[in-house]
């Protein structure tokens, strides 16, 4: 298959073409690994690569899963795959290899899905940028100069340059969505409780992180979500399923819809005027689709800074003990020599915090989550840019880390992504959508949506409505397999 035309499809897209023995999942693979051999040079989203394990893809095919056979990409953190490395983005844990598949790394499989490497993830998975001193900085296809956004940069630059059409992502503070909107990839965050992130862990941070993938296209996700989803023995809850498929759901107009705008986040970087005349065209699109669209507020439940110390609190105990676990796994010391900065002063800042502390971040958690629970007794779905601004310079994001304690380097993670993290600590769904793009220099931008807990198929009908109206599969950055 030719790169041009491998490029040019989606995973359910792939996935059709080996059902209909028109394709081999080899000559996929092959494909996706010659993609990368020709891009990732210059993007840097891919760590490593190898040829996949094929023997499930029969079995997926005959159980009807629409991903079988389609070249699949893991985030360097969030998932285990057994024998494979998994290293955090970090020097602390380099060469770190997993013993066993996560609960997720298992759906994957028994989707069929091709899994042939790993995409760069920042340090500990907490920034906004993919810039790791053990992999280096993850490129932007659509400008090399700045950044792919955090910390699933690598599986959304992947996605945008074509080497694969979804990758895994996880987010616990907007990182599925900051870089999909930052690259033009389409991504959406579960409802906290959808996807298993055992049997290691429960509620990851504490309940702010869920894990599922970016995607070319928007039946691409919800294919991911229907193979991802579902509760595992030992869990600590489960939320209802859903009565069919999400796949079904991309194709069902979603009805008149009372959708609430929010142009403004509660705190961080003011939203600029590109950025704002793109929420407004979004809201007439959705006017225009028959909607009923306000502008609206929705009530955090706190300060700004009191939730982002909160947030700050759990991320720091959380990482802290994920450092002393992996020093003592490879006998490395934590200090300058296997940690950047920002992160040691996270770790630091962890091990000063009381349980008290974590206690009340917890209960104010709780008060944000009702708090987003109220807005939707009102609206149906929130819409807010992704980001308040295009994806920043390579460089720049971390600029003065040194001198920061963990906390301060929670408020500039928060502060440049604003709308992202209240969803997480609500645990709504949430999604990215790549609408638009930016006049001046042709970057992506990104229109965020949210439902209530448990409404993913809201997200996908309004998502699929979206993708027929103002279709975006065809948009090709700078940097792009199909035209090697």
């Amino acid at each position: 298959m030719k790169l041009s035309e491998y490029a040019q499809y989606d995973a359910v897209g792939l996935g059709d073409l080996v059902a209909r023995g028109e394709v081999s999942p080899q000559e996929l693979a092959d494909a996706a690994l010659r993609a990368c051999a020709a891009v990732n040079p210059q993007i840097n989203a891919v760590i490593e690569t190898w040829q996949p394990e094929l023997s499930g893809i029969a079995p997926a095919l005959e159980r009807g899963s629409p991903l079988a056979g389609v070249p699949f990409l893991i985030k360097d953190v969030g998932v285990t795959m057994a024998g494979r490395k998994i290293e955090f983005g970090s020097r602390l844990a380099h060469g770190f290899t997993a013993a066993a598949d996560s609960i997720l790394m298992r759906r994957f499989r028994e989707a069929g899905l091709a899994t042939l490497g790993r995409t760069t993830t920042p340090e500990f998975a907490w920034s906004g940028t993919t810039e790791s001193a053990l992999c280096g900085p993850t490129r932007n296809p659509w400008d090399p100069a700045r950044g792919a956004g955090g910390s699933s940069g690598g599986a959304a630059a992947a996605v945008a340059a074509g080497i694969v059409p979804m990758a895994h992502a996880t987010d616990a503070a907007g990182s599925i969505r900051i870089p999909s909107a930052a690259a033009g990839a389409f991504g959406l965050k579960p409802t906290r409780g959808r996807v298993s992130n055992g049997p290691i862990l429960d509620e990851a941070i504490h309940g702010l992180a869920a894990q599922l993938g970016v995607s070319r296209s928007v039946r691409d996700s919800a294919a991911l979500l229907d193979a991802a989803r579902g509760a595992d023995a030992g869990q600590p809850f489960s939320i209802a399923e859903p009565a069919g498929s999400y796949l079904a759901q991309v194709g069902v107009e979603p009805g008149r819809l009372r959708i609430g705008v929010m142009a403004q986040a509660w705190g961080g970087q003011r939203t600029s005027p590109s950025i704002l005349g793109h929420l407004a065209e979004a809201a007439r699109l959705c006017e225009s689709l028959g909607h009923a669209v306000e502008e609206a507020a929705l009530p955090l439940g706190c300060s700004w800074d009191a939730f982002v110390h909160a947030s700050s609190v759990l991320w720091a105990a959380n990482i802290a003990a994920w450092i002393d676990d992996m020093a003592a796994a490879t006998g490395r010391r934590i200090d300058l020599s296997t940690l950047e900065p920002q992160t040691l002063a996270v770790y630091r800042t962890g091990h000063g915090i009381r349980g008290i502390e974590t206690v009340r971040a917890l209960d104010l958690r709780n008060a944000v989550t009702r708090s987003v629970a109220a807005f939707f007794a009102r609206y149906d779905l929130l819409l807010t840019p992704t980001l308040p601004d295009l994806a920043p310079p390579i460089g720049s994001y971390a600029a003065g880390a040194e001198t920061m304690d963990g906390h301060q380097w929670t408020e500039r993670v928060m502060g440049g992504s604003p709308f992202t993290p209240v969803f997480n600590a609500a645990g709504a769904p949430a999604m990215s959508v790549p609408l638009f793009q930016d006049a001046a220099s042709g970057l992506p931008i990104g229109m965020q949506f949210v439902a209530p807990a448990g409404r993913e198929d809201a997200l996908f009908r309004m998502a699929g409505q979206l993708e027929r109206g103002l279709p975006w599969t065809s948009r090709q950055p700078t940097i792009w397999a199909g035209k090697a």
